[in-house]
């Protein structure tokens, strides 16, 4: 018989948590990954994962926690904290790689404080797919540099997001939720539109007058990607801080 493992979201701003039950093993460790992915999708500040009710039957199981903040450490830009394992998750938790990405709190009560601590400031706005999104994007990007002392990093950060709501504009068409965010040491950008489209970088061709954003996104940024994001797809870049 396979094994089965339920969850319940509760969304409630600004930390979401994810509460888990069952049994979790190498077969339903997907299912919790793509929960959690879900929950990362609407963009919370902060991820708590309620572990209390959980059985785990394979500790390499335990894996998909660091995974999912790895994943959340580069979009949405937010911390992961669980809470509540039970004595034997505990203690695997404390032997593997896991707890060294992801802190472990005894209760949710205190996850959550330390989740909500550990928030980032962020800047967001909504965006129609037109001409005159680039330049709101750049606008957002100095705005947020102003307000949080950023001088050096207005310039490059407000090319790299207007490229990436270009390419929205150009490609997906469709409205967008447009992200900057101060994680130290690096400044988030983001991006979520309607499409399940991954954005590539097109190939170079000299003749051309455009399709040179995500080259120079790519060129630009620390490191930069492409995700699903509920219906639709994250696109994402990382910038020093300076």
């Amino acid at each position: 018989m396979s094994s089965r493992i339920t969850w319940e979201v509760c969304d409630t701003a600004p930390v979401a948590v994810v509460r888990l039950c069952g049994p979790l093993d190498l077969g339903t460790m997907r299912s919790v990954h793509r929960v959690l992915d879900q929950a990362l999708a609407a963009q919370p500040d902060a991820l708590v994962v309620d572990l209390a009710a959980v059985t785990v039957r394979d500790r390499l199981a335990l894996s998909v926690f660091a995974a999912t903040a790895r994943r959340a450490a580069e979009w949405p830009a937010v911390p992961v904290v669980l809470c509540a394992p039970p004595p034997a998750a505990a203690r695997w938790l404390a032997e593997s790689t896991a707890c060294r990405v992801v802190p472990v709190s005894p209760d949710c009560a205190e996850a959550t404080r330390v989740a909500g601590a550990a928030a980032a400031p962020r800047l967001q706005a909504r965006l129609e797919p037109v001409a005159e999104a680039c330049r709101r994007a750049r606008e957002l990007v100095v705005d947020a540099c102003t307000r949080w002392n950023l001088p050096d990093a207005a310039g490059p950060a407000a090319l790299v997001l207007s490229e990436l709501v270009g390419n929205v504009v150009r490609h997906a068409g469709t409205p967008m939720q447009v992200t900057v965010t101060l994680r130290r040491p690096y400044l988030h950008l983001a991006v979520v539109d309607g499409s399940r489209a991954a954005a590539r970088p097109a190939r170079a061709d000299l003749r051309a007058e455009g399709g040179r954003g995500l080259l120079l996104v790519r060129e630009l940024a620390q490191r930069w990607g492409s995700v699903p994001a509920g219906q639709g797809k994250a696109v994402w870049a990382i910038m020093p801080a300076t």
